[in-house]
């Protein structure tokens, strides 16, 4: 009877850890199935985290300048404004949230990722 019951703890400790792995293996990163290894995605995390924390000030001008190009200088500079102060919380706030929790698998919620990419279209929100 100890043998049974040892046996059937064996295998229900052997099944809990392989749901765990196969839930690992199912977190996605950018849209796509993750094909590395979780300490590298997490460090993508918390470095995408610190750069949007430092660089959220730069939305400001960002957005004033693209909202100016596209529906002229008078909104670009009253509505830009506004908007670009938006954005410039957002992807502070975001990016401090990405760095804080760096060890919880989840994409991105700022697109573009980096202030740099893309830097004529304006930013958007998961």
């Amino acid at each position: 009877m100890k043998k049974l019951v040892g046996l059937l703890l064996l295998l229900s400790v052997s099944f809990f850890l392989a749901s765990q792995t196969v839930m690992a293996q199912s977190y996605t990163m950018y849209g796509e199935r993750m094909e590395k290894n979780y300490p590298t995605m997490a460090g993508e995390k918390l470095m995408n985290g610190i750069v949007n924390a430092a660089t959220g000030w730069v939305e400001l001008p960002k957005t004033v300048i693209l909202t100016s190009q596209r529906d002229g200088a008078p909104y670009g500079l009253t509505v830009g404004f506004l908007t670009g102060l938006v954005h410039t919380v957002g992807r502070t706030v975001l990016g401090a949230l990405d760095a804080a929790t760096f060890f919880i698998p989840t994409p991105p919620v700022v697109y573009p990722h980096y202030i740099w990419q893309d830097f004529d279209k304006e930013t958007t929100y998961r």
